[in-house]
């Protein structure tokens, strides 16, 4: 019964992505035969070079070790990652292991086609002792009933200019979203800019209305009822629209920016601010024009409207975010699978891959290794204050939704304004959608 309500759940997730930035390919996959293990893991849009090198090592390294070769695939955007999940649950073939976003780890383990994790397998990866606390605390729904190991962290922050600021006479970023976008009115200068936002990316958007939002006090799911038609959640998309459309403090050729083209711009100088990106960015600015110019610092706290957090607010500064490895209930080669995990989450290869994509280690030992690197700083401090996104198994489908109204907004966005009208009515439907996924998922 729970598989069929995940499922139905599921279907309607690959409607509303349809409607987004179209479906991915299906793919191939159908389980490891003995001699190769398929994983599914996110296309890098900033390192793909990196990534392709990455996968060659990873299977010639698992080969020489076990036998057995990995072979990588790779989703786009949350659309492919749900199409993915939806054909192999119904088709019982796919990918061996998944590398599945911490907000899309609720809607897996709704589906029951992943498998939970008992003391035999915990101990096969090296024990949950080797893994930070914190990155365990989106694996499931509670000790005992876990699906996903943690793989790589990934907490959000916001990048600034140094010496921007200091030209500016602003001596640290604002800790609330009001003053940020002062500051960035006044760094708004000379064919440059006070933010860099990356309006069409996939993945970014809803992370700034979720924030705003759980910091104005609204949790958004509040037990089984939805609440993204509360006003708390209009004037979070009135002001990250509003940041281009009427403060005019966002290039306005972002409309079209993904995360890589927003990390670009930042990196070439041409904005002081960059919020929600995380440790991944400092590969691409340590090797750029504002290398030993930039820092990283938690980004505002403090809700649109407000001076202080209100009395039921939630001091959020990122959401609980990161990777986790699950593997597929189908899989034939169950135990190399978690060799696999075991390995790729192991000391060496976690500091490997930081050093590579600047991904922060689950592992305990390997994050440990990088506790003293001042630069990250604001990185682990925002870790600490991360809060995480409703475990439900409708979560996918409402995040999609709170994409949607970005993505519905972008036209007029273009043209320099935000629709009142038309964002109350988006936000309507996306309080009918995400409420059908609620409903559908007890």
């Amino acid at each position: 019964m729970k598989t069929r309500r995940a499922l139905a759940t599921l279907s309607g997730l690959i409607v509303v992505a349809a409607g987004l930035t179209g479906c991915g390919d299906d793919g191939g996959g159908g389980g490891a035969t003995g001699s190769h293990l398929d994983v599914l893991v996110q296309a890098n849009s900033i390192y793909p070079e990196q990534q392709r090198q990455w996968f060659a090592d990873v299977s010639a390294r698992f080969a020489a070790e076990t036998g057995v070769t990995v072979r990588f695939e790779t989703f786009a955007s949350p659309n492919d990652e749900l199409t993915k999940i939806q054909t192999s649950v119904l088709s019982s073939q796919g990918p061996d292991v998944y590398s599945l976003g911490t907000t899309f780890t609720p809607t897996a383990y709704a589906t029951g086609a992943f498998v939970e994790l008992g003391a035999d397998d915990w101990a096969k990866l090296g024990g949950r002792e080797k893994f930070l606390p914190a990155t365990l605390g989106i694996s499931g729904p509670e000790p005992g009933k876990e699906v996903g190991v943690p793989f790589a962290s990934r907490p959000f922050v916001m990048a600034y200019n140094k010496e921007l600021l200091a030209s500016a006479g602003i001596d640290r970023p604002a800790e609330s979203w009001d003053g940020l976008r002062e500051q960035a009115r006044k760094l708004t200068t000379d064919g440059r800019y006070g933010l860099a936002v990356a309006y069409a990316d996939s993945f970014d958007p809803w992370k700034f209305i979720w924030a705003m939002t759980v910091q104005a006090g609204n949790p958004l799911v509040d037990g089984g009822s939805l609440r993204l038609d509360d006003p708390t959640t209009l004037a979070a998309y009135r002001t990250y629209l509003g940041f281009l459309a009427g403060d005019k403090v966002v290039d306005p050729a972002a409309v079209g920016w993904k995360n890589a083209q927003a990390i670009a711009a930042f990196a070439a100088g041409k904005a002081a601010f960059l919020p929600m990106v995380s440790a991944t960015s400092k590969v691409t600015l340590d090797a750029s024009p504002v290398a030993g110019k930039y820092a990283y610092a938690i980004m505002p706290t403090v809700p649109p409207g407000a001076s202080t957090l209100p009395a039921q607010g939630r001091p959020a500064t990122s959401i609980l975010s990161g990777d986790n490895l699950v593997v597929a209930k189908y899989s034939r080669n169950k135990d190399a699978a978690l060799k696999l995990i075991k390995m790729l989450t192991d000391p060496e290869m976690q500091g490997l891959y930081y050093k590579t994509f600047g991904e922060l280690p689950t592992n305990a030992e390997a994050a440990a290794a990088l506790a003293g690197d001042p630069a990250l700083a604001a990185v682990v401090d925002s870790s600490s204050k991360a809060v995480g996104t409703p475990f439900t198994g409708a979560w996918s489908q409402i995040q999609l939704a709170l994409v949607n109204v970005v993505v519905q907004s972008i036209p007029g966005l273009s043209a320099g304004r935000v629709d009142e009208a038309g964002l109350r009515s988006l936000l309507a439907e996306a309080q009918t959608t995400g409420q059908a996924a609620l409903d559908k998922a007890k």
